[in-house]
């Protein structure tokens, strides 16, 4: 049980690291080739640091545990918007980007009712819901690339591409030895995550449901934490928003899209609670910038968001 406990760290350890290394190696590959490193913040680096709850759900889904798989995302989700945001806007109020307010928060709400949409109809993601989920996430790179280069800046891609590509040029076979590390680490990282997940949840006797909705949410979720927590630190917090929106919707598009692709996701009704305390979260999220002070979300904001995660995981508990 200890020795579980102890791999599961292990496990998350690997994870980020494995996400680390395979933005590092593939973000040198593509400077080498003359990609702009706002196209590489847009795509590379966001998808890097949803590659825990992906490699998560992925070896859930093919181990047959549909609960763990679609309770990591949703989990994960939760905690980006109520832990995540609400502890980096306590940290530092966040303003509100132009685009973030008119597009992208409109665009993760549409999203996550379409994604509950799916999850209901007949109780799995099938595979050609998959294949819808897919289309909508090449479609939402395409618009972040498209802002990317013609719209104004976020700040999110600027502090990201600074936390993470801020390394020295190396060469072609050094960032593929990183890839390649990195592809291990999150794979190694993921069973050690899942198996050992399980051993716990069965001593403890508690649901794959919980164990997901908590330990895997919270600890595939920690590049994300680590992102949003450092840039508050330094000043830059207003790409927090940007980064949680942006790190939902892969997780709902990207990650139960592949996922189901490979192997169709059994939806338990259950989980119809975490969504719609999502879509409220989202809607709330849509309310702070017109109330006083405009157009920013402020530290009694953050501390709303925290308060009803903690609500959320008493009453997870409880019942």
């Amino acid at each position: 049980m200890f020795l579980s406990i102890i791999l599961i760290a292990i496990g998350f350890a690997l994870l980020v690291k494995g996400a680390d290394f395979l933005v590092d190696g593939s973000s040198n590959i593509a400077k080498k080739f003359h990609i702009p490193e706002i196209i590489i913040g847009l795509t590379i680096v966001s998808i890097g640091t949803s590659m825990p709850e992906l490699f998560v759900s992925l070896t859930s889904a093919l181990e047959g545990h549909s609960d763990m798989s679609m309770g990591n995302v949703i989990g994960s989700n939760i905690a980006n918007l109520l832990l995540i945001l609400g502890l980096s806007t306590i940290i530092r109020p966040i303003k509100f980007q132009r685009e973030t307010r008119l597009i992208e928060m409109p665009m993760c709400l549409i999203l996550t009712i379409i994604f509950m949409i799916f999850c209901n109809t007949e109780g799995v993601i099938s595979k050609i819901e998959a294949i819808i989920l897919l289309i909508l996430f090449i479609i939402f790179i395409l618009y972040t690339i498209i802002m990317g280069k013609n719209g104004e800046k976020f700040d999110k891609e600027e502090t990201i591409i600074e936390l993470k590509t801020e390394n020295e040029k190396v060469s072609i076979f050094k960032s593929i030895v990183f890839i390649v590390l990195g592809i291990i680490g999150l794979k190694v990282g993921g069973d050690l995550t899942v198996d050992n997940a399980l051993v716990v949840a069965r001593f403890f006797n508690i649901s794959e449901k919980i164990i997901s909705l908590t330990i895997l949410a919270i600890g595939t979720s920690l590049p994300e934490l680590v992102t949003s927590v450092t840039a508050a630190i330094k000043g830059n917090s207003d790409i927090a928003i940007g980064n949680i929106i942006g790190s939902n919707i892969f997780n709902m598009l990207l990650i139960i899209g592949i996922s189901a692709l490979i192997n169709p996701i059994i939806y338990n009704v259950s989980y119809n609670l975490e969504m719609v305390i999502l879509i409220l979260g989202i809607l709330l999220l849509s309310i702070f910038p017109i109330i006083p002070p405009k157009n920013q979300m402020n530290r009694s904001n953050g501390l709303i968001y925290l308060i009803i995660y903690v609500l959320y995981m008493v009453n997870l508990f409880m019942h």
